[in-house]
């Protein structure tokens, strides 16, 4: 495969440490990662040639406007999850500025990172993320509307990651694995209610699989460029007796916890639930279609059970 000058957001994240490990070590690819604090970046990047450390952030990208209209691929993968203003600037306004600062002429692919939260089960925009989501979900429905009117639109990938799972002692750990790793007492409970729900999930390692995958095979004009990253749906149902099975926990009995039952316990413990969160409660299933993974390109998965799941989030079973 002929070498491309990546430019890479995000590379200190979770996902960003496993796609950079991916393309440094599996791919010969001239890779310039921004990064905020280069000492976040766990990754050894003097172990092959063609890696530049870029310090700076998404609020000065307009200093690298003459490196970006060189670049043959970008891979947008930074995020910020602070206060409205900066989530909105740096999610959507830096973001599309990037976007802008390449050149269609030269940039054969953008892999922008946006998420399955902002799509609904036909993987169309969500209207309630735009409107009642979290500034982080609303900021990504609000750039993703605003993708199709770019110059470098045709050459846009635009990936939604499920519910993300990664981290180790060099990476950081993902919202959804810390707080497994953090929660799964809760299995002891949870147990005993059989809950109507679904999701997918996905594991950083396969993510940056998939994009590897992306850079040297782009979709084809006939192809759809919006990809959903995730393992087929599981229910929540099994997603309990998996965790059961692996931490040798019996089921005995389930209750139905229906959402008459939910508005009852957050009343009496009086839970205040924000609109989004009510809303994702009531809708259950989060769940789209053609979901991809390194299978789907006959690649080997690396997290592929809910046994997975935990076992990566650092759940261990009790001996017996």
């Amino acid at each position: 495969m002929t070498s491309k000058r990546i430019f890479v957001t995000g590379a200190s994240g979770c996902v960003g440490h496993y796609l950079v490990e991916t393309l440094i070590h599996e791919t010969n690819h001239d890779l310039f990662l921004l990064v905020r604090n280069p000492n976040k970046l766990k990754i050894d990047c003097n172990v092959r040639p063609g890696i530049t450390i870029l310090q700076g952030n998404m609020q000065e990208i307009e200093h690298f406007s003459d490196l970006l209209k060189t670049m043959d691929c970008a891979i947008l993968a930074a995020t910020a999850w602070g206060g409205p203003q900066e989530v909105y600037d740096i999610n959507v306004v830096k973001t599309i500025r990037l976007m802008n600062l390449l050149d269609p002429q030269v940039c054969q692919q953008v892999l922008y990172f946006s998420t399955a939260s902002i799509l609904d089960r036909t993987n169309q925009p969500l209207q309630e993320a735009g409107e009642i989501g979290t500034d982080y979900v609303r900021s990504k429905y609000v750039c993703f509307r605003q993708l199709s009117k770019l110059a470098i639109a045709p050459h846009v990938t635009t990936l939604f990651p499920t519910l993300l799972l990664g981290g180790d002692a060099q990476k950081p750990w993902s919202h959804i694995s810390d707080g497994i790793g953090k929660e799964s007492k809760w299995i002891s409970l949870l147990r005993f209610f059989s809950i109507d729900a679904a999701f997918h999930y996905i594991h950083a390692k396969d993510v940056a699989q998939v994009v590897r995958h992306l850079i040297d095979n782009p979709p084809a004009e006939d192809e759809s460029r919006q990809v959903v990253l995730g393992n087929p749906a599981i229910t929540a149902d099994q997603a309990i007796e998996e965790a059961c099975a692996y931490l040798n926990k019996r089921i005995y009995f389930r209750i139905p916890l229906t959402q008459r039952l939910i508005d009852f316990i957050f009343g009496v413990f009086r839970i205040k639930v924000e609109a989004w969160d009510r809303f994702a409660m009531k809708y259950r299933y989060f769940v789209h279609q053609n979901p991809v993974n390194p299978t789907t390109y006959g690649l080997p998965t690396y997290c592929s059970s809910f046994a997975d799941v935990l076992k990566l989030s650092g759940v261990m079973p009790k001996k017996r």
